[in-house]
């Protein structure tokens, strides 16, 4: 089995707006739902769990019956960090996943996931046990020496750019969650599933990326998804 995790537990204070970023309607539709559909209609996505954050799971639920999102099979309140809701998210499946089953995490304000590269993570997340979601990185990184110099770059060869989404076998990721938090490695600041494995010795494995699939976090960013989108209707017409 194949379960979805999708995070949204976060409130979005970065984009300025009054109510969470995920649940902001672009074209008549909530961010979160553009991403839920793209798990729905994916064929290897056997059921869907949420994240949410608290106040707006029946909100969700309401949403989830309105755009055909019959994968959905839970909503649970998201933790003080990304982290938290994420473990929160994979001890649900306690009891209902087994060992070798796998899991899917992914932001809920990450909308255009490409099904090929859904596909791709799960496929090698079956033959490595993991796979983490990965692009290239294009741009130059320079090491800053102080506030105004730098003497040393990092070769871009070397580099990658990990998103979501990202799958595990659930019984690795489970015990991974439960050892991090008891012994508190990589669970505090921006760490994530992906950075608290590496911390705890395991190796990732590289599954394909997408530019498109970009993070809604600032206003810059919800327009070029609003773009993107339109972009996309514009293929359709002939």
């Amino acid at each position: 089995m194949n379960t979805a995790i999708i995070i949204a537990g976060g409130s979005g204070h970065r984009l300025g707006q009054d109510i969470p970023k995920q649940f902001i309607h672009v074209y008549d539709k909530p961010i979160l739902i553009y991403t839920l559909e793209g798990f729905q209609r994916h064929p290897k996505i056997d059921a869907i769990g949420l994240v949410c954050i608290d106040g707006w799971h029946d909100v969700v639920r309401a949403y989830g019956k309105q755009f055909g999102i019959h994968k959905l099979q839970w909503v649970i309140s998201g933790g003080e960090s990304a982290q938290e809701s994420i473990r929160n998210g994979v001890y649900q499946l306690e009891g209902t996943c087994s060992e070798d089953d796998i899991v899917i995490i992914h932001d809920g304000i990450r909308p255009l996931v490409d099904d090929t590269v859904l596909s791709d993570v799960i496929i090698k997340c079956e033959k490595y046990g993991n796979a983490v979601t990965a692009l290239p990185y294009n741009e130059q990184i320079f090491v800053a020496d102080d506030d105004i110099s730098t003497v040393k770059y990092i070769p871009r060869d070397a580099l990658r750019r990990v998103a979501t989404p990202q799958a595990y076998r659930y019984g690795l990721i489970d015990r991974a969650y439960r050892q991090a938090f008891e012994k508190e490695i990589g669970i505090y600041g921006s760490s994530y599933a992906n950075t608290m494995m590496v911390e705890l010795g395991e190796r990732l494995y590289f599954a394909n990326g997408s530019d498109k699939n970009i993070k809604i976090t600032t206003k810059d960013d919800l327009e070029l998804f609003k773009a993107y989108l339109k972009m996309e209707k514009a293929n359709w017409l002939k």
